[in-house]
């Protein structure tokens, strides 16, 4: 079975922030004692943190609940609550995050150590010294700590690797990676031997290194989920240049040029932006009988095919099981990285933006009215809920204060309209209260 995972949805939650205080000064020789409660401290918040040891998703396969910590409750004497820890989860470098319900695009982590705030925890509550006026100077008010944030993310990982080795099964592409790299991936005679993209770091002779992966499991229908290729089709986006394995052999008794062609119209399929990429043809297995015959009817195919006046491209002879024509293809593909700049996933606007926005807009009802089946009315609106969540309800004054609210909200008013009558019921979440008219 295999241990690399590059998908996982996962639930965050951050901490509440702490609760304000209702205290008062009761001093010896203190005449004139007044409010004395303080804010409550700042909920912790969900952070990702890119940690460049991990290369797959595997943590998160059995762990996928991750909530902040509260924060501490106000004291007396006005003392505010200490702030919560920050909850930091390590993620591999190359993990896109995005909203489960939404599919927008929150995050692209790619560099070590980059961090990203996923659910940011709650104010603290602020205390009752907080709310005395002069008409009101010893308030007994004080507010709860506000929620945290909760999400359902999506967490995709694509491989970070310059180089991408790309060609149907069984062309020796582990094979290549193995004599070229540290990388030891398995090697058999068989399709679909690589069932995970297997990456390997490549020092070439000019003193330059970068890094490879073999992405496996590419045959005709992969953009649409045929073999293995949906799987892995999207950890091809990372790379830079793309090498294009070829058997010249003949011996599966598959065409290497109707082969080119196919995984080139896969590549499309999934992706136009993966033809902007260098890719270099790698004709491989040259040491069989066949494949010089092979590799010229190849080369008359694809010059049918090219532009009127268009040159053939470089077409690398190479046998992976000799290791004949390795360096002269890594010296090429070291050139051309060097002249290739990155391809960012996602431009700055496909990233959902936190800055804030001072234009007009209009204003969403902070409320909604709804019926339970034994026929209470029950307010609900992510406005009103959290308001509800951050009233004292132990204090008459807090209480006070969240009715003076709902009804400069117009709830009085809309409960009416929707046939509420004095002594009806109304919930919001498990609090109840009757209806006065």
């Amino acid at each position: 079975m295999s241990l690399f995972l590059d998908t996982a949805r996962i639930e965050v939650k951050a901490g509440k922030g702490g609760d304000g205080a209702v205290a008062f000064r009761r001093e010896k020789y203190v005449p004139d004692g007044g409010p004395a409660g303080g804010d409550g401290g700042r909920g912790g918040s969900v952070i990702f943190k890119v940690d460049e040891g991990m290369s797959t998703l595997m943590d998160f396969r059995y762990n996928r609940i991750f909530r902040g910590k509260p924060g501490e409750k106000g004291m007396n004497k006005g003392m505010h609550g200490r702030g919560a820890e920050d909850t930091i989860v390590r993620v591999p470098q190359g993990t896109t995050v995005k909203d489960n319900e939404t599919g927008v695009v929150l995050a692209d982590l790619v560099h070590n150590n980059q961090e990203f705030i996923v659910a940011k925890g709650g104010r603290g509550g602020r205390g009752n010294i907080r709310f005395a006026t002069a008409k009101n100077p010893a308030p007994e008010v004080a507010e709860n700590g506000e929620p945290g944030e909760e999400r359902i993310l999506l967490l995709e990982l694509r491989v970070l690797a310059d180089v991408g080795l790309v060609g149907f099964p069984s062309v020796g592409k582990s094979t290549i990676l193995s004599v070229v790299s540290n990388a030891r991936p398995k090697i058999g005679a068989y399709h679909f031997t690589t069932i995970t993209p297997n990456i390997g770091m490549v020092r070439v002779d000019d003193g330059h290194d970068f890094v490879m992966a073999d992405m496996p499991g590419l045959i005709e229908g992969a953009h649409s989920g045929a073999g293995l290729g949906i799987q892995f089709l999207r950890h091809i986006e990372r790379t830079r240049v793309l090498l294009h394995i070829l058997d010249m052999s003949g011996l599966e008794g598959r065409d290497p040029y109707e082969d080119y062609k196919t995984i080139n119209e896969e590549l499309e399929s999934y992706n136009l932006r993966l033809m902007e990429r260098p890719q270099l043809i790698v004709a491989n297995k040259m040491d069989m009988p066949e494949s010089a015959e092979n590799l010229a009817e190849f080369k008359k195919k694809l010059a049918a095919d090219l532009p009127v006046g268009s040159e053939i491209p470089q077409i690398f002879e190479i046998s992976a099981l000799t290791q004949e024509g390795l360096q002269s293809l890594l010296a090429q593909t070291s050139e051309v990285l060097a002249d290739t700049p990155e391809f960012p996933l996602y431009d700055e606007e496909d990233l959902a933006s936190e800055v804030a926005y001072y234009g007009f807009e209009a204003e969403e009802q902070p409320f909604e009215i709804s019926r339970d089946p034994d026929g209470a009315f029950r307010l609900s609106g992510e406005k009103l809920i959290k308001l509800y969540k951050m009233t004292n309800l132990e204090h008459d004054e807090s209480a006070m204060k969240f009715a003076r609210q709902m009804r400069g909200w117009g709830v009085d008013e809309a409960l009416r309209e929707a046939g509420a009558e004095d002594g009806d019921l109304v919930r919001i979440e498990k609090f109840e209260f009757e209806f006065v008219d």
